[in-house]
């Protein structure tokens, strides 16, 4: 799902700490972020974050389980649902 808020003179780093999220990196300006969903590793939301001039592009899906294979992107990600729904609302409402 992606979605944008615009307007938001928010320091990209203070705004995944407040959302919950931890950053696993930064790369090329897009943040890699993730939030487990209960205790264990997975399933986890998954968020990239790019900071535009003063609005911010959201890129989240939701990662049921890790890769399959060695070297696989593959990861039985949700894209729209309920569940990723009901977490872009929430970032929304934090931003």
């Amino acid at each position: 799902m992606k979605f944008i808020i615009e307007n938001s003179k928010e320091n990209i780093l203070s705004l995944v700490r407040r959302l919950g999220y931890v950053l696993r990196h930064g790369d090329k300006g897009e943040f890699n972020c993730i939030r487990s969903v209960g205790e264990m590793r997975y399933p986890r939301f998954h968020l990239f974050i790019e900071k535009n001039q003063d609005k911010f592009i959201f890129k989240l899906h939701l990662d049921q389980k890790k890769p399959s294979y060695a070297g696989s992107s593959a990861h039985s990600g949700e894209y729209e649902g309920k569940l990723v729904e009901e977490e872009a609302q929430r970032i929304k409402n934090v931003v």
